[in-house]
């Protein structure tokens, strides 16, 4: 048994200035950019606490975005799907990177948000 859901969703942005791509975001999302990052190639999106987390990351491939689902048992995880139809394509730092069959890229990564325990679905594979 373990846990996950939705917990991210990140805007890959390609060259350029981050922090001038984080504050047109929040700005148009109602949200602020973190104070200070904890690595140059992100920057947090703050918004209400409880809702989705959303971030910006500097990338070196085409824009786009992608979503983060966040698991108490990564391996677990990808095994639950690639059993629908998913398949790796990479790890990176502590997460794994993936692809639906409809082609869009998401992450399998650790517990993002606080309330993980008490509001994430369990699957029983």
């Amino acid at each position: 048994m373990h846990k996950s859901r939705l917990a991210v969703a990140v805007i890959d942005c390609q060259e350029g200035d981050l922090g001038e791509y984080a504050a047109c975001w929040a700005s148009a999302l109602g949200r602020t950019v973190e104070g200070r990052p904890k690595d140059p190639k992100y920057r947090d999106l703050i918004g209400p606490d409880g809702e989705m987390l959303l971030m910006v990351q500097s990338v070196d491939h085409s824009p786009r975005v992608h979503l983060d689902i966040e698991t108490d048992d990564i391996p677990a995880e990808v095994a639950r799907l690639t059993g629908l139809g998913a398949r790796e394509t990479g790890k990176c730092k502590t997460w794994v990177v993936m692809e639906a069959p409809s082609g869009h890229r998401f992450c399998v990564v650790e517990p993002q948000r606080p309330d993980f325990e008490e509001n994430a679905n369990v699957w029983e594979v």
